[in-house]
């Protein structure tokens, strides 16, 4: 066939004028000419025929996911390989009597299409993370990490590949060699390594994702992750400060997650207030009627009324307090502050909720809130816990308490008068 068409081309060039043999170089040349313009075609053909179809389609589809290929024009950068793979088929026949040029030609052309190819495996590569992003799911596995350790076991693929077409040598033979070069490399792609493996294990374990807040102390670090790579962790911190952990660092250290708290849709408060000692007492019998009209107070007071009298009735001289029992004032602030807290509106009943005395230090009687809000989200939560403790110390002069507080300048002037 290749010497037909180089018969006809001869006798074509002949009847006008040209005087040459069908294994010269002009035939040659007409059909090198020849063989770019049908590729040239071909690419024209695909690009604005089949791309420019499936583009208009794509942009008709209610998908999200096709229009993220458009957008890394995937189509397009396989549309290149066409005129590529057209060349490699025609041009030995071309260059049949040109047996440097045709060697020569075929292996860049194989060359061409090896890197075209990873080019176009690339933005397919990049398209995917962008919807798993979209889709959330690098909420729940590092696609990034995987999509970059594709790229990377491409890049050598194509780099051994093509080094084998340029040599005429089998992948094999420079396979072979990567033997002897494995220490270098485990220097080299030390990071990339440990990496890896370690990305492998904060996936299996779900240890670390996208939008989870994390706190690790070694690094400052102390936000929201933005990005799990290969070898890095993207981490803003919340004055917006940017901090890039090694991603095995991970995993060899220990650091804190607040995944769990998000999830549970519950975040503790655990705050205490010392009450000073000294203002802790019995309550009167006129404290108690006063007290008695609060409204988180009296079911607690009908309770434990009757259940003193029951118990005082069996005691001997119990008008002495050694001898009987009474209501405090703390113990019955204690009871208060449970109530308030259980009829709150933005505490969670289902979680733990306990207000507790800790042992007294020289500050004073701890009386600690161990409850969990309803709303994880910071603003509103510091809000909460504000609103909670403002209410609490303006409260404490009803049961005649007073919180502990380390004497100040002003207190020592005071003292002059």
């Amino acid at each position: 066939m290749d010497q037909e068409l180089r018969t006809g081309i001869a006798h074509w060039l002949t009847s006008i004028g040209i005087d040459t043999q069908p294994s010269d170089g002009i035939s040659s040349a007409i059909m090198v000419v020849a063989c770019l313009v049908i590729a040239l075609a071909a690419y024209i053909f695909v690009k604005r025929g089949v791309v420019t179809t499936m583009n208009l389609v794509i942009q008709r589809s209610k998908a999200h996911w096709d229009d993220i290929f458009m957008r890394h024009q995937v189509l397009e950068k396989m549309a290149v390989m066409v005129p590529v793979l057209i060349l490699n088929i025609l041009m030995p026949l071309a260059l049949n009597d040109h047996k440097v040029l045709s060697s020569l030609s075929d292996r860049l052309l194989d060359v061409t299409i090896v890197v075209l190819f990873v080019r176009a495996i690339y933005s397919a590569l990049d398209a995917a993370n962008e919807i798993a992003d979209y889709n959330l799911v690098s909420r729940r596995l590092p696609i990034k990490s995987f999509v970059q350790l594709a790229k990377l076991f491409m890049f050598f693929v194509a780099i051994i590949i093509s080094i084998s077409v340029l040599a005429d040598q089998s992948p094999i033979y420079f396979l072979s060699g990567l033997g002897v070069a494995t220490g270098l490399v485990m220097l080299v792609f030390r990071d990339t390594i440990l990496g890896f493996v370690a990305g492998i294990q904060l996936a299996a374990n779900r240890m670390v994702s996208p939008g989870d807040w994390i706190e690790m102390d070694n690094f400052g670090a102390n936000g929201t992750v933005e990005e799990v790579s290969l070898t890095t962790v993207k981490v803003r911190n919340f004055d917006q400060t940017l901090t890039m952990l090694p991603a095995y660092s991970l995993t060899s250290g220990s650091f804190r997650n607040w995944r769990g708290m998000s999830e549970s849709g519950g975040r503790r408060i655990k705050r205490a207030l010392q009450i000073d000692i000294q203002s802790v007492r019995f309550l009167t019998e006129s404290d108690m009627r006063s007290l008695s009209k609060i409204n988180h107070l009296k079911d607690y007071f009908s309770s434990k009324s009757a259940e003193i009298i029951t118990y005082n009735a069996q005691v001997e001289d119990a008008d002495m307090y050694v001898n009987s029992r009474h209501l405090t004032n703390l113990g019955t602030f204690r009871a208060y502050i449970q109530e308030y807290l259980t009829q709150h509106d933005k505490i969670r009943k289902d979680m733990t909720l306990m207000v507790r005395q800790l042992a007294p230090t020289e500050l004073g009687v701890p009386i600690e809130l161990y409850i969990f809000t309803n709303d994880t989200r910071w603003e509103y939560y510091e809000g909460i816990q504000a609103d909670i403790f403002d209410h609490i110390f303006a409260i404490l002069p009803e049961f005649d308490l007073r919180v502990y507080q380390g004497p100040t300048g002003a207190d020592i002037r005071s003292l002059r008068h």
